[in-house]
This record gives C-alpha cells, sequence and structure tokens, in this order.
C-alpha cells in the first residue's frame, strides 16, 4: 500500500502529517509526504525517514513577508497555490493508492484533483472542530468577508462560509480543473471537505459535537490528535536555566509574526517578572528576543516542546493546535493570546477546560498579560491541568492509520 500525505501550511500542519507517515509505515505501508518547501520541514521529514516532496514556496515566506490579504489578492494567490500544488502532487502520486490532504484549502483542492485524476481514494483531515460544519460551533471568518456584527445564527454562519469558500476558492480550484479536464464543482466547501472528513483532535481537548442531525449531513471520525514522539534532547544551556532555579514561565508564538504586537517580548517579560517567575522566550517566526541581559530571561529558537513543557509554570502561545496539546497533555497551564482561524477556538476550551486562561484579543498588554497569567499561575489551575493531562490520548495518529488503510483497502476492492 503506497499512500501520498498532502499539506500546505505551518507547522501545525506538516508534524500532524509526518506523525501519520511514521504510523502507516509502522503498519507496513509506503508513504511520502508533499509540503511547503521551507528547510525546517525537510529536516522534521528527513528526521523521521520519511520521503518529503517539496511544494510551492517556503510558507514561512509566505507568513513573514506581509502580503495583503486582500479580498481581491486572494483568489489570484489560491489559484497559484492550487497549480503549485497540483504539479507537485501529480508527480509524486504516481504508484500511489490513495491521498490524504489538509491544510490551506486551495492545496487540499489541488490534491483531490489528483486523486480523482489518477482514480485512487481521498480523505480530508481537519485538525480542530471548527474547521467542520455544525450548527453548535461558529465558522471562523475568512479573510475580507465579515459576518454581520448581529449574526449569531450558526447555521446561518456556516451558509455565509461555504459562499465565501465559491467566492475565495471556487474560480482557483475550478479554473484548474476545467484546464485537466474535470468538471467544475458547485459546492467548494462540501468538495473540500468531503462528506467523511477525519478530526485529528483530541476528544476531550477538542471534541466533536455529535448529534443525530449532524450525522445524517457529515460523517465525521474523530481519531485523536496526530502527535508526533519528539526524542530532541534539550540543549545544555537550556538545561542549566531551568536547573538554576523555580520552573518559568514559556512565551513563544510559533509561526505567528505578531506584526500588530512589535513590543509583546517587552510586555511579556514584565508581566512574567511581576508574577514572580522567570522567563523562557521562544524566538519562533516573530524572531523575539530577550529585551536585557538579566540572568531570569532566556532565548531559545526550535525546542522540543514535549520535553520542555512538563518542566515551566506555564506557557503562553498563540492557541495552534498542535501546542494547545502539547502544552495539555504536559499537565502545564495556559495562556492563550489567539490571532486567527482556529486559535480563538482553543483558547475557549482552554478557558472552559479550567487549565488556563483565554486573552481578550490577539494584542497582549501589560495589564492584559498579568490577569491572564493570574488565571494560569493559580493553583487550582494547575490541578486541574495535571489533572486533565491524563486524559489526552497519544494513539491518534496509529487510529487514523488503521482506519485509513483499512478503509482504502476496501475502496480499492469496490473498484476493482
Amino acid at each position: 500500500m503506497r499512500v501520498l500525505l498532502s499539506t500546505y501550511g505551518s507547522r501545525g500542519d506538516v508534524q500532524p502529517m509526518a506523525a501519520l507517515a511514521v504510523a502507516l509505515r509502522e503498519l507496513g505501508a509506503e508513504v511520502r509526504v508533499c509540503a511547503p518547501s521551507d528547510e525546517e520541514f525537510a529536516k522534521l521529514l528527513a528526521g523521521v525517514g520519511v520521503e518529503f516532496v517539496p511544494a510551492a514556496e517556503p510558507v514561512r515566506t509566505v507568513v513573514t513577508k506581509a502580503v495583503p490579504m486582500t479580498p481581491e489578492a486572494l483568489p489570484q494567490r489560491a489559484a497559484a497555490l492550487t497549480a503549485a500544488q497540483y504539479e507537485a502532487l501529480v508527480t509524486a502520486a504516481g504508484g500511489c493508492d490513495a491521498v490524504v490532504a489538509t491544510g490551506l484549502v486551495p492545496a487540499v483542492g489541488a490534491a483531490r484533483s489528483v486523486a480523482e485524476k489518477l482514480g485512487i481514494p481521498f480523505r480530508y483531515v481537519a485538525c480542530f472542530p471548527t474547521m467542520l460544519p455544525s450548527p453548535h460551533h461558529r465558522p471562523h471568518a475568512l479573510p475580507g468577508r465579515p459576518f454581520p456584527p448581529d449574526e449569531t445564527d450558526n447555521r446561518v454562519l456556516w451558509d455565509l462560509t461555504a459562499e465565501s469558500f465559491d467566492v475565495l476558492y471556487g474560480p482557483g480550484i475550478n479554473t484548474h480543473r476545467m484546464s485537466i479536464g474535470q468538471t467544475v464543482v458547485e459546492d467548494t466547501l462540501r468538495h473540500v471537505l468531503t462528506d467523511r472528513p477525519l478530526l485529528a483532535a483530541d476528544p476531550v481537548l477538542g471534541p466533536w459535537p455529535k448529534s443525530p442531525a449532524d450525522a445524517a449531513k457529515l460523517n465525521v471520525v474523530q481519531t485523536g490528535a496526530w502527535i508526533l514522539p519528539d526524542e530532541r534532547p534539550l540543549s545544555a544551556d537550556l538545561l542549566a536555566f531551568l536547573e538554576a532555579g523555580e520552573p518559568p514561565v514559556y512565551v513563544g508564538f510559533g509561526s505567528m509574526p505578531m506584526r500588530e504586537s512589535a513590543d509583546v517580548a517587552q510586555v511579556s517579560a514584565r508581566a512574567v517578572r511581576a508574577q514572580g517567575r522567570r522567563v523562557l522566550v521562544g524566538r519562533g517566526w516573530a524572531d523575539l528576543a530577550l529585551i536585557d541581559d538579566q540572568d531570569d530571561c532566556l532565548a531559545v529558537g526550535d525546542v522540543n516542546h514535549q520535553a520542555l513543557f512538563p518542566r515551566v509554570a506555564a506557557v503562553v502561545h498563540h492557541g495552534g493546535a498542535g501546542t494547545t496539546t502539547t502544552a495539555a497533555r504536559a499537565g502545564a497551564p495556559q495562556v492563550v493570546v489567539p490571532q486567527l482561524v482556529d486559535q480563538p477556538y482553543w483558547a475557549a476550551r482552554v478557558a472552559e477546560l479550567g487549565i488556563g486562561a483565554a486573552h481578550d484579543g490577539p494584542t497582549p498588554t501589560f495589564e492584559s498579560l498579568s490577569a491572564a497569567l493570574g488565571i494560569a499561575l493559580a493553583p487550582e489551575t494547575h490541578a486541574r491541568a495535571t489533572a486533565l493531562a491524563a486524559t489526552i490520548r497519544t494513539d491518534g495518529a496509529t487510529v487514523a492509520a488503521k482506519l485509513l488503510l483499512d478503509t482504502i483497502g476496501r475502496d480499492t476492492s469496490d473498484r476493482s
């Protein structure tokens, strides 16, 4: 069995696919992963021995060069990404028995077109519940397509989201489909998500809201989060810092450039110090740096969060699915400063579960971050975070791999 995994997005999109690739390989499948051409993703996949197929330009370049995502520009960029992802995938898919895709919508559309072209099964994967339509939660607004401020009916909001998919992504996907001899699609949202998507999110941390009415419309299979084990040791400098005092507060925003928060490193350091805690700064794509040379603060680059988070007092982050799950699994209280897409959802879940605080808005101030840290560092929050850690599933990638190989085998037999 040969499986092609496709994604275009940040580390939060690539790392789960690497985890699935490892699980599929352990079950005897041959796997390759098509992902953005960033050097860090090439290293990530090489580190676990998975074949890497680079696609399109590095996503870090796209995120950090501040290209405006206007309603006028986005359809053209979406069309270009559809074509670029397709070209990488159609070559890589030779001899494959199925395509599994996640990430940005145009890249998923390209992956489905490749599967159709080759006549092989296609499965879509969401890494957070609110990517999938349900009357129980609202979608996130798309660039240049805000929701009416007084609209609260989730069904209406999902109808508006379907319209936005057609306007922003439909033209590029359909133009490309016509260029390769495929029929156009009328419902872009349903075409991309399919009728039976996988949900790679922990059922406690990010549950799928099931009901009989939902099941009739969308057959969602929740597998648990796809966690890639990280065996990298912490550096000597970091270990020395951790052992030199009480557990620090980690502050890092992953792939978020934090353009609206130019002083976020200074604000964070001041707020953490005001709580009587040391500061560990993750540079990330915002390129955060130390604000002074005091010995209560250390800056680190790419680091093993699975090894680090059990040793910190709290984690201040952007609310990506991977970081939220890793912190929850470590029993570390969280402060989520959400920026976009799924991050407000994860912030709300952290607050609802009582394992941390949801910052109000994307731009922290000393006062707002201090208040959130006060909640996260409270003893009762630590107790709840510790208790919840034991409930986080770690077998999601294996569950998904077994399910995929079983369904791919059945689909292949049905076609023969």
